[in-house]
């Protein structure tokens, strides 16, 4: 059986190498034990969400609102306005109401928007502030949003216990560190893009325009009250390239609330594109609106640039797909992001940077060292002190070594620096515990006691106590994995898994080889320890 698992084990360090020599095993055992952004190298990057960006949504949802119960109320106002969306986006400012309708419109603003206080000020205006608390709230969920958001596409990316979580350096900051990953520009795109996906109508059909001022020229110098300007694409078939600009309705058809899943596949002529699947309540709406421009020409925009432009032939319901000048990893990252959600605000990059892999390097080789020389110092001290049973502890030791580094290969756990110092902790408690029961041995030989019992009774009575150490430290380690993250749970991890094969080498393993020495030896022999 321990052959066994140390072979299992060994299997999980090593692998199946392509070439058995040096370089080739060295290779294998780096693809199988994923290392750390602090040994590894990586991207680490902090962002500062704009939290001002969720209040500024909160409160322009809140003016919405407000309209449509003064409507529904039956209370006249001039003009509902936001003062200083930059300064003071937590302001609402309402002019002109009537001083006769002044208690029906606080109990308007008190029923309707509760985390509003309205302060009457002067020619009949209303301030209507968000409450402190309400607006500290709003901004602690719009971080977790974030985290979560981004957290959601980095797993996308494939990336082994990356790291975001709240900065705690500075307010509403965000840590992300992604281990092995030194793509910079890439990992920004993915994670800054907001991909607020809308279907709109295109008001021209499928002519676009060079310039703003010829979309202008084109309408007698004013658009519709209810269409845009875009910038975007050229559509198929168009004369020149670069951007072009799109007259689009204001309001969308469907949005990317509407979306239920998005999906990467090929168009007739096998190139990447997106397909898409609505919710629902969205399929219903796309299928009306589909079904009234029929003839007509819909635009797909993405955070405000018209991606594609086509031509409604017939109704289309809960389904739809995106086209463009796509390569394969860009629709891939576009569908990433599409499922993951928009960001509730935006983001600064404070700090940004690819940690080098010389720095890894050299962590790794002092790390490393620093495990190599104090285990020899060990397997030495062993040897001395308990002679022929210290063979029992430094074969229990390099097995326990083998089983922990084997576990690492199996569950893709990452090794960090902290991993390490877990390794030669939990190298320190395979000590003790061989000391422990080592000490109880001879305890028991000196009173007399033939080899064969002391060795029993040796194993029995350190059971107990190294089973209560290890439990108690496991609990710790648990709760480390549980609230910690990155390195952190890296150090859980590997002190947790090492504690339980110290339990396996230290007391089975060490009592077997016990077992087969006093099996070879006379009755009543002496054993070396």
């Amino acid at each position: 059986m321990i052959v066994a698992v140390l072979l299992a084990f060994a299997y999980g360090i090593i692998g199946w190498p392509q070439q058995w020599s040096k370089q080739g095993l060295l290779e294998s055992v780096q693809k199988r034990i994923s290392l750390g952004l602090d040994l590894k190298g990586g991207t680490h990057l902090v962002l500062q969400v704009m939290v001002d960006d969720a209040v500024n949504t909160e409160t322009d949802r809140a003016v919405e609102r407000l309209k449509d119960q003064l409507k529904t109320a039956n209370i006249n106002y001039a003009q509902i306005l936001k003062p200083d969306p930059t300064s003071h986006p937590e302001l609402i400012q309402v002019k002109g109401v009537s001083p006769d309708a002044s208690g029906d419109f606080k109990r308007v603003v008190q029923d309707g928007l509760p985390d509003y206080d309205p302060t009457l000020g002067a020619e009949n205006s209303w301030t209507l502030t968000l409450k402190p608390t309400a607006e500290t709230e709003l901004k602690n969920r719009a971080v977790a949003q974030a985290i979560q958001t981004i957290s959601t596409r980095i797993n996308e990316l494939g990336v082994t216990e990356p790291t975001v979580q709240e900065q705690g350096l500075g307010q509403y900051q965000i840590l992300v560190q992604l281990p092995g990953v030194y793509d910079l520009a890439r990992v920004k795109d993915v994670i800054q893009s907001t991909a607020m996906l809308e279907i709109r109508q295109a008001l021209d059909g499928s002519r676009s325009y060079a310039s703003q001022q010829d979309a202008l020229n084109a309408h007698q110098g004013m658009l519709p009250p209810d269409a845009v300007l875009l910038p975007g694409r050229p559509a198929p078939g168009d004369q020149g390239e670069g951007q072009v600009w799109w007259v689009i309705s204001r309001t969308a058809a469907v949005s990317g609330s509407d979306l239920r899943r998005a999906m990467a596949g090929t168009d007739e002529s096998g190139r990447p594109e997106v397909n898409f699947e609505l919710t629902a309540d969205g399929g219903k709406r796309f299928a009306r609106f589909t079904g009234a421009h029929v003839n007509d020409s819909l635009a797909i925009v993405l955070d405000g640039k018209v991606i594609e432009v086509a031509r409604i032939d017939e109704q289309i319901h809960d389904t739809g797909r995106i086209k463009g000048a796509f390569t394969q990893q860009q629709v891939n990252d576009l569908v990433m992001v599409l499922n993951s959600g928009a960001l509730p605000a935006s983001i600064h990059y404070l700090d940004q940077e690819t940690v080098g892999a010389s720095l890894g390097a050299e962590s790794i080789r002092e790390g490393v060292t620093a495990a190599i020389v104090g285990m020899a110092a060990v397997l030495v001290f062993m040897l001395v002190y308990y002679k022929g049973a210290g063979i029992n502890a430094d074969l229990a030791l390099i097995l326990n070594l083998v089983i922990l580094l084997g576990f690492l290969g199996y569950s893709s756990a990452t090794l960090t620096l902290p991993g390490i110092a877990g390794v030669i902790l939990t190298v320190g408690m395979g000590v003790d515990s061989n000391v422990l029961i080592f000490e109880r041995i001879r305890e028991e030989l000196r009173n007399g006691k033939a080899p064969g019992s002391a060795v029993d009774q040796g194993f029995q009575h350190a059971w107990v106590t190294i089973v209560d150490t290890h439990v108690t430290t496991i609990v710790s380690a648990a709760i480390l994995f549980l609230f910690g993250t990155g390195p952190v749970r890296g150090f859980a991890v590997t002190l947790t898994f090492g504690l339980l094969a110290n339990l396996f080498t230290a007391v089975f393993v060490s009592r077997t080889i016990f077992d087969a020495i006093l099996n070879r030896k006379q009755r009543g022999e002496a054993i070396s320890i």
